[in-house]
């Protein structure tokens, strides 16, 4: 009897519980790699340590590897026979964060940016918890490829921190190097109590666009204001009118977010500068409601010069685009039915999050569709007690925190097991 009738005859509960078997016997091993790759986290597209790590792990476990997809991308192959092949994509790259966990492996690495500054750097996303749950189900699939049948792409990508690593290696001929996928998943560790399983049909993840504003003026001597069109007051008056875009021009049921960022002008305190900078960011759920807000950004400022008397209009740069996360619905109800016979009571919708990635550009670009879901990071207990107090919001450390520290367990048996959960959801039930 083939593994995918067996699958068949004994339902993906029991496959699962086959590869998850081994799970005890690697925790010390995923533990120090999860170590490990915290203790020595790497910025955007300089994750030569991780890849190399995750490339010799993969080879060690047979699978099929290829390295520098894009700029550090890593993909291992792992073919098991008919049946649907499916990819599970890890990020890797870190934060120019200073670390402030008080972890006894907590980062002490600087290194330098790509203005060439030297920064500090520290996971304070999580990526080395996908990382290391990404290398640890990779290894039980390999060591129980009696129990399913298929092809498991395991993908490690570069730089989604600054949006343009997805895109990289899909640019890299990604969709040459391997099989096309019936089905693509990531996850993400998030601010809630670890053990619990969040994944969400539709619109999940918020696309994101930056957008830089250079308003010009006139400069003059800080005591001849006349003589001036100043741009700081120009970018200021821009500042608060922005304000109202989400409050007067997206309805209530919709969903937008207009952070300003940065402003920036000037030089000294009795010099007038020419011109300003302003840096702000968009979130949206919905490409319709995106346009809106880029457009009414791009009016007011125009309108603002405008009633300024600025000498010329102000520039506009869009960059660092994140396309939205929006979970196929029919992939997302099998996936949901897999995790919930799992994990039971533990998987829980926690609704749509306003944080942004660049993981939907591969599955986009392959043309297949794709689930994303979150896990906890946070110890229970503590979430508990803060939930009591009312003060959640304000206790637990989020992504990009300095303080953001995942606690080991059980949120790597966590994220391993979903990972498991969910490729054998496709591989159960192949077919011989």
């Amino acid at each position: 009897m083939s593994a995918s009738e067996q699958n068949s005859s004994g339902g993906t509960g029991d496959a699962v519980a086959t590869v998850l078997a081994g799970q005890d016997d690697i925790r010390d091993w995923l533990h120090d790699l999860y170590r490990s790759v915290h203790e020595h986290p790497e910025l955007s597209n300089q994750e030569v340590r991780t890849a190399e790590r995750a490339a010799r792990e993969l080879k060690d476990f047979g699978y099929e590897v290829t390295e520098k997809i894009g700029t550090t991308g890593v993909v291992g192959v792992l073919a098991n026979g008919d049946g649907p092949t499916v990819l599970m994509r890890a990020d890797m790259d870190a934060l120019p964060v200073k670390e402030d966990t008080g972890l006894d492996y907590a980062s002490t690495v600087t290194a330098q940016d790509a203005d060439g500054a030297t920064v500090p750097v520290a996971h304070a996303c999580g990526h080395d918890v996908h990382v290391a749950c990404l290398l640890a189900a990779a290894r039980l699939l390999a060591e129980a490829k009696d129990a399913w049948s298929g092809t498991f792409v395991a993908l490690f990508q570069p730089a989604e921190e600054d949006a343009t690593g997805a895109r990289e290696m899909v640019d890299d001929k990604l969709a040459d190097i391997i099989p096309k996928p019936d089905v693509a998943f990531a996850q993400h560790v998030l601010a809630f109590p670890s053990g619990k399983v969040s994944p969400h049909a539709g619109p999940f993840l918020s696309s994101a666009d930056s957008m830089r504003i250079t308003v010009h003026g006139r400069g003059a001597h800080g005591s001849m204001p006349q003589l001036s069109v100043d741009p700081v007051v120009m970018a200021s008056a821009i500042v608060m009118r922005l304000q109202t875009i989400v409050a007067r021009e997206v309805a209530p049921n919709d969903f937008a977010v207009v952070t300003i960022g940065r402003i920036s002008g000037g030089s000294k305190s009795n010099i007038i500068a020419d011109s300003a900078v302003l840096e702000l960011n968009i979130r949206t759920f919905d490409t319709g409601v995106s346009e809106h807000v880029i457009d009414a950004v791009k009016r007011i400022a125009t309108a603002e010069a405008q009633a300024s008397g600025a000498p010329r209009t102000p520039d506009f740069e869009l960059y660092d685009h994140y396309p939205l996360t929006d979970n196929d619905a029919d992939t997302t109800a099998r996936l949901t039915d897999a995790f919930t016979a799992h994990f039971g009571d533990d998987v829980d919708d926690n609704g749509r999050q306003s944080a942004s990635e660049d993981f939907s550009d591969i599955p986009t670009a392959l043309g297949v569709p794709y689930s994303y879901w979150g896990i906890g990071g946070v110890d229970p207990d503590t979430y508990t007690e803060a939930e009591k107090r009312g003060t959640v919001n304000s206790d637990i450390p989020a992504n990009h925190s300095p303080q953001f520290a995942p606690v080991i367990e059980p949120t790597l048996s966590t994220g391993t097991a979903t990972i498991v959960v969910a490729a054998l959801a496709w591989f159960a039930g192949s077919g011989s």
